[in-house]
């Protein structure tokens, strides 16, 4: 989960000690908080994918072609070999 951060006290002091009062400070403050949660929820940082999210489907998709590459080589060598058989059995039908 994705979180936004922000200090609020931190930010109504430094308002404050640019000249705005207390409550001018606060209203700046609540104002703030209120549009980061709305960018928030309309990016919808909770869905971002993290490093571990990546890590893990990485690793998902490298099983997965793993998986893949040897179901092609089964189904490679066992085309071949009944290549090869029914060759065999055409050569020998054609020889007796």
């Amino acid at each position: 989960m994705t979180a936004l951060v922000f200090d609020t006290h931190a930010f109504v002091k430094k308002l404050k000690e640019a000249g705005f009062s207390e409550s001018q400070a606060e209203a700046q403050a609540d104002a703030l908080i209120k549009a980061l949660t709305q960018f928030r929820e309309e990016v919808h940082l909770d869905e971002l994918a993290t490093k571990p999210d990546l890590r893990e489907l990485e690793l998902r998709l490298e099983a997965k072609l793993a998986e893949t590459k040897a179901e092609i080589i089964r189904w490679t060598i066992g085309a071949g070999i009944f290549q090869t058989a029914l060759i065999a059995a055409l050569l020998l039908k054609l020889v007796h």
